[in-house]
């Protein structure tokens, strides 16, 4: 099971669905719109956030409290919230 944990200014992403041995389209999906925020964001302002990925967990620390950085995590967090609705025993947020 994924898991996506929000505290604050961190948001944490863990584990693995497990929906399909060859291809995973939930973790597709979570790993795409992850990578696809964080890249935004550090095109605008490389300074606002802290990523942080060791292979086992992904680490995304807010820096700078802007509108646009607010925007695309509250963005990214309601896309999770999606793919939770269609797939709520790959994906667990907290």
């Amino acid at each position: 099971m994924i898991k996506i944990h929000r505290e604050m200014d961190t948001i944490t992403i863990s584990g693995h669905a497990n929906y399909s041995d060859s291809n995973d389209i939930v973790c597709a999906s979570v790993s795409s719109v992850m990578y696809t925020t964080v890249n935004a964001i550090f095109n605008l302002n490389k300074d606002a956030i802290t990523f942080v990925d060791d292979g086992k967990e992904c680490n995304i620390i807010i820096n700078k409290k802007d509108k646009v950085t607010e925007s695309l995590v509250d963005n990214m967090m309601l896309m999770f919230e999606e793919l939770h609705k269609q797939y709520p025993s790959n994906i667990k947020i907290n």
